[in-house]
């Protein structure tokens, strides 16, 4: 039985989640940008937290885990990788190690771009992929850390999985990202009606994560440097797919 998962806006503009199995009763949050908002949601639901998975070491994904975990003391697991840059971990984890949740394998994907060490969290049963700031809805993390190749490789690794994932992304910026997609790709018309449907959803105050891999692939300019009218606004007929990513990424910082 797939995991129930429910999204929890934070702060501004993030988002955190919970994944609960029904039947072992265990249930994980992933990031912990803000106590209040996910205290609430587990006490409203009666869900006694088990694990925090942490994508990332950037403060609007950790830094109310203390008060999480004073409520809820949990199992925290974060990438062995970004170990010193993390709060404290009881388990590390690397690129093709898995855990469970309940009956559910979790496994973990390095991502890193936006930082390095960044991971994502892929639960097949589930259909479901916690990608945080690597993939995002209409969009990919800015590089603070890891270079255009490395973003790449990890945006790669993610377009592959299944097109029916569902990808828990960790921020509210689809709107101001389907206005740069349309500088760069006027004419898809998946593009289009997507961003007809984002404004009518926050228009009514929803959100607009998480997002179906199926659509990113269609729509998201990131995963797309093979679109001959992305190519062809670049003027980058020929060049590699991660050079078109690298030009669309340097576009986007200067939006």
């Amino acid at each position: 039985m797939p995991l129930e998962i429910l999204t929890i806006p934070c702060l501004s503009d993030n988002y955190a989640f919970l994944a609960h199995d029904a039947k072992s009763g265990e249930t994980a949050l992933v990031d912990a940008p803000e106590a209040a908002p996910i205290l609430a949601a587990l006490k409203s639901r009666r869900w006694t937290l088990s694990h925090v998975l942490l994508t990332h070491h950037h403060w609007d994904h950790v830094d109310a885990l203390d008060d999480i975990l004073a409520a809820h003391p949990a199992k925290v697991i974060g990438a062995a990788q970004d170990a010193a840059r993390l709060p404290k971990l009881d388990l590390a984890v690397n690129e093709g190690d898995s855990f469970k949740i309940g009956d559910e394998a979790v496994g973990v994907l390095d991502v890193s771009g936006h930082t390095v060490g960044h991971i994502a969290f892929h639960i097949p049963t589930s259909a479901a992929v916690f990608t945080a700031d690597s993939l995002m809805a209409l969009g990919c993390g800015r590089l603070f850390e890891g270079t255009p190749d490395q973003m790449w490789e990890s945006l790669s690794k993610l377009a592959a999985l299944p097109e029916d994932t569902v990808v828990y992304s960790g921020h509210e910026y689809t709107q101001a990202n389907g206005r740069f997609a349309e500088t760069i790709e006027p004419g898809n018309a998946d593009l289009q009606a997507r961003i007809a449907d984002i404004a009518r959803a926050r228009a009514n105050g929803e959100s607009t994560v998480p997002s179906s891999l199926s659509l990113e692939l269609a729509t998201n300019p990131f995963l797309r440097p093979q679109s001959p009218e992305i190519r062809d606004r670049l003027g980058m007929q020929d060049a590699p797919d991660v050079e078109v990513f690298a030009e669309v990424r340097r576009r986007k910082d200067n939006f």
